[in-house]
């Protein structure tokens, strides 16, 4: 009888359908990580956009000379430099139009950031739900191969007359990694979706403000004249 109980080799000589479960899990667990540093950086860069813009926006540059700037070919926009774009865009095309009313700008330059702001929350949250995925079903996949271990064990010890502890513990260990295998793949997972939402709401709020506060100043400008 084979006592080695290290982890490859318990891997090795589980059963297929065992094997099988190990493998998607840990499939998950590097699709996971790879989303995590991925959406991380994507995070991390959206932030620091919306930092060094509204530190422009508020420096008492023009909008107009704003606009300019960030329309320009050479400029590449991101995340709130694209709301900005879209709310201005609409509001000077409503206006060129002369005779819409000061309001009908107004809100319709704010349907147009509505919308962007969607379509940047959305590009967002895009990998969130496979995270949130991970860590709810791992754990589950994990003890299905966790039983079917243990259930096949048992069953080679209704063969044996004399059944021990050591008979029993490569079959009970080598279905146990399975469940750790698991856990493994759904706690950074969890950890990861948890934060990543906190982060993206917070900066969805962020968004939502500055919407609120262009709008004030395109109130102004569209009465202004």
């Amino acid at each position: 009888m084979n006592t080695d109980l290290s982890i490859l080799h318990l891997v090795k000589e589980a059963s297929f359908v065992v094997q099988f479960v190990m493998f998607i899990l840990l499939a998950a667990s590097l699709a996971s990580w790879t989303f995590i540093f991925s959406k991380r950086k994507e995070l991390n860069q959206a932030i620091s956009i919306t930092d060094d813009f509204e530190d422009e926006f508020w420096s008492g540059l023009g909008l107009a000379e704003l606009y300019k700037k960030m329309s320009s070919d050479r400029f590449d926009p991101e995340g709130i430099e694209k709301i900005f774009l879209a709310g201005y865009r609409e509001f000077a095309r409503m206006r060129q139009k002369g005779e819409v009313e000061p309001v009908v700008q107004v809100e319709s330059a704010q349907r147009a950031m509505r919308i962007e702001l969607q379509r940047e929350l959305d590009r967002l949250d895009e990998t969130l739900p496979f995270l949130a995925t991970v860590g709810s079903t791992s754990p589950y996949i994990g003890l299905f191969g966790t039983v079917w271990g243990i259930m096949n064990s048992f069953r080679a010890l209704g063969e044996i007359k004399n059944a021990t502890l050591a008979n029993v513990a490569p079959g009970i260990s080598e279905a146990l990694i399975a469940t750790a295998i698991g856990l493994f793949a759904a706690i950074p997972a969890v950890i990861a979706y948890n934060r990543f939402s906190t982060r993206l709401d917070r900066l969805a709020g962020r968004y939502e403000l500055f919407i609120d506060e262009f709008v004030v100043l395109l109130q102004r400008q569209a009465h202004s004249k």
